[in-house]
């Protein structure tokens, strides 16, 4: 069992517009903090989107936002909203682990999994915002990829591919 990918890029894209609530966030400033590709997070945000998590702006200064306040979006929520679950049984918890029958430790796994969504339920965005190692994070990505920075190539195509992005969506 593990979260996979989708749902730690789905948290990790979240957490980036949390931490950057106070404006409307690219797909393509995320992806370039993140070193996630915008086609990915495309995917992952429609996701996001048809759940209620973020919402879409159009036009000048467009992007994403969340839809919802930070203390009111769990880590549970964001990765149930790509699709994803917690499920630490083989069967995927249909119970037929066994040759159609449920195996002797099935309880068990089950009972790991809900602890495990317990978890990740009682996790907000706002708490992940208000750790120190997170904001010290976020300082360094953001300087890292200021516009015109040396070693970094200025894109401003990304941004408007971006919001066209975010109107397909709408």
């Amino acid at each position: 069992m593990r979260l996979t990918t989708k749902g730690r890029y789905a948290v990790t894209a979240m957490l980036d517009l949390a931490l950057h609530s106070s404006e409307a966030v690219s797909l393509a400033a995320v992806g370039a903090r993140q070193d996630i590709s915008r086609a990915y997070l495309e995917q992952l945000f429609r996701g996001l989107r048809s759940a209620g998590l973020v919402a879409a702006s159009k036009g000048p200064g467009g992007g994403y936002r969340l839809a919802r306040d930070a203390a009111e979006v769990s880590v549970s929520d964001i990765v149930s909203a790509v699709g994803e679950g917690i499920d630490a049984t083989r069967c995927g918890g249909a119970g037929d682990c066994q040759d159609g029958h449920q195996c002797l430790t099935h309880g068990l796994w089950v009972d790991l999994s809900e602890q495990i969504d317990e978890f990740l339920g009682a996790i907000t965005l706002a708490a992940l915002v208000e750790r120190r190692a997170t904001r010290r994070v976020a300082q360094r990505q953001n300087q890292q990829n200021q516009p015109n920075q040396p070693n970094q190539p200025n894109q401003p195509n990304q941004v408007d591919d971006d919001r066209i992005a975010a109107q397909n969506l709408v």
